[in-house]
């Protein structure tokens, strides 16, 4: 795998183990809790996260396989501007708000969030080894959280790995939060 696809992967496998850090310090009762009334749950913030690697998945498929049919060999991988710009609003923390798809609704079971998260993850990796050896920074994809935006697919890897630790330090800041209330005296 080429060096910049081994940083991807490596992003990747950090995210898989901060998740399982993050899971192993749960309680049962911390895992749907949400620290706030507008915060998400660490449930909530890894089912976004597999909405989202759910979303990404068939937009990398065809771009490969259209990469592929053309026999786009690879050069250097790059970020474009525009998947530059997402990759610095996500890693620089700016607050987006979730367009509606990309909202977890409903009950999650924690074990089940964390075993898809780790599929999907192993299917994020798939796809980059399928990628490999193609011109990632000429294959563009449509960003799945909006239409107006177009980036390339080493750019869409770069966005996916940066999500996935933004929300992760969310989901770390919402169990750190939970255990302040409990520490919290009178607080049941």
């Amino acid at each position: 795998m080429t060096k910049p696809l081994e940083r991807v992967r490596a992003e990747l496998d950090a995210a898989r183990r901060r998740a399982h850090d993050i899971a192993e310090t749960l309680a049962p009762s911390q895992w749907n809790a949400r620290p706030g009334p507008d915060d998400w749950s660490v449930t909530e913030c890894l089912a976004h996260l597999n909405l989202t690697s759910r979303a990404f998945l068939p937009l990398l498929d065809e771009a490969i396989g259209r990469g592929r049919a053309e026999g786009r060999r690879a050069g250097r991988h790059r970020m474009d501007v525009v998947g530059r710009m997402v990759w610095l609003v996500t890693t620089l923390r700016v607050p987006v708000r979730t367009t509606e798809p990309f909202v977890p609704a409903g009950a999650y079971q924690s074990e089940a969030v964390l075993a898809e998260f780790d599929v999907l993850q192993r299917e994020l990796i798939a796809r980059m080894e399928q990628a490999d050896g193609l011109d990632l920074t000429r294959l563009r994809i449509v960003s799945p959280f909006d239409a107006r935006l177009r980036y390339n697919v080493y750019a869409a890897l770069r966005i996916i790995a940066a999500h996935q630790h933004l929300h992760l330090r969310q989901a770390a800041r919402a169990v750190r939060r939970l255990a302040k209330v409990a520490d919290t005296p009178g607080v049941v």
